[in-house]
């Protein structure tokens, strides 16, 4: 990503924690990031565009974080620990990642439409980020196949490979409803370390 373009997403999100997202000034967010406000419009287009391009590199961000606490050196159950622990921390420390994984958006947050949007401007379609944005489904699906890929191996059995889909988009399911209902004494980890022995999976797919 260009260094002018984090600079601004940078800005926007700065702007974004200190005031609701309707308050945030286009000039604003440029001054910070020590551009002219034209170079903001030519980057995103519009703040509809600068919006969406934010919420599409938080929910990068997120998904980069399931990646490397799946690559932790562990077994597989308690990597797909260390992937809901990040998916609570996540949610806590970032409203906008919090938003887009229980579909909860406050006044304060921008609410971009998660459809793709058309558009005439003359901006270039990847940077005004005109695709679709992720839903809290599509998010977990995500998350999910990111452990699957992880976590599978070569010669697995149909029948096995489906507990094991099963058994990761369970505790993706069970870090989202920690992020609404704080956990318990052992906090996610344990919680999951229960939730997967309750739920075996066949010949061991997670031992």
């Amino acid at each position: 990503m260009p260094a002018a373009r984090e600079s601004l997403l940078d800005a926007a999100y700065t702007a974004l924690g200190r005031r609701p997202w309707p308050a945030v000034r286009m000039v604003d967010v440029a001054a910070v990031a020590g551009v002219s406000r034209q170079t903001l419009y030519n980057e995103f287009g519009s703040k509809e565009g600068l919006a969406r391009a934010l919420v599409r590199r938080e929910a990068d961000a997120y998904l980069a974080g399931v990646d490397r606490a799946l690559a932790t050196p562990a077994d597989p159950r308690e990597r797909l620990a260390a992937a809901a622990e990040w998916t609570v921390s996540a949610a806590r420390g970032n409203a906008l990642i919090k938003a887009m994984l229980t579909g909860c958006w406050s006044e304060r947050l921008p609410a971009p439409t998660l459809t793709a949007v058309p558009s005439s401007s003359a901006v270039p379609a990847q940077r005004r980020a005109d695709g679709p944005l992720p839903s809290p489904a599509d998010l977990v699906a995500l998350a999910r196949d990111r452990a699957v890929a992880v976590l599978s191996g070569p010669g697995i059995p149909k029948t096995d490979s489906a507990e094991l889909v099963r058994s990761c988009e369970l505790v993706i399911r069970v870090a989202l409803s920690c992020v609404s209902a704080p956990p318990g004494e052992g906090g996610v980890t344990a919680l999951v370390r229960t939730v997967l022995q309750r739920h075996p999976t066949r010949s061991g797919v997670l031992n």
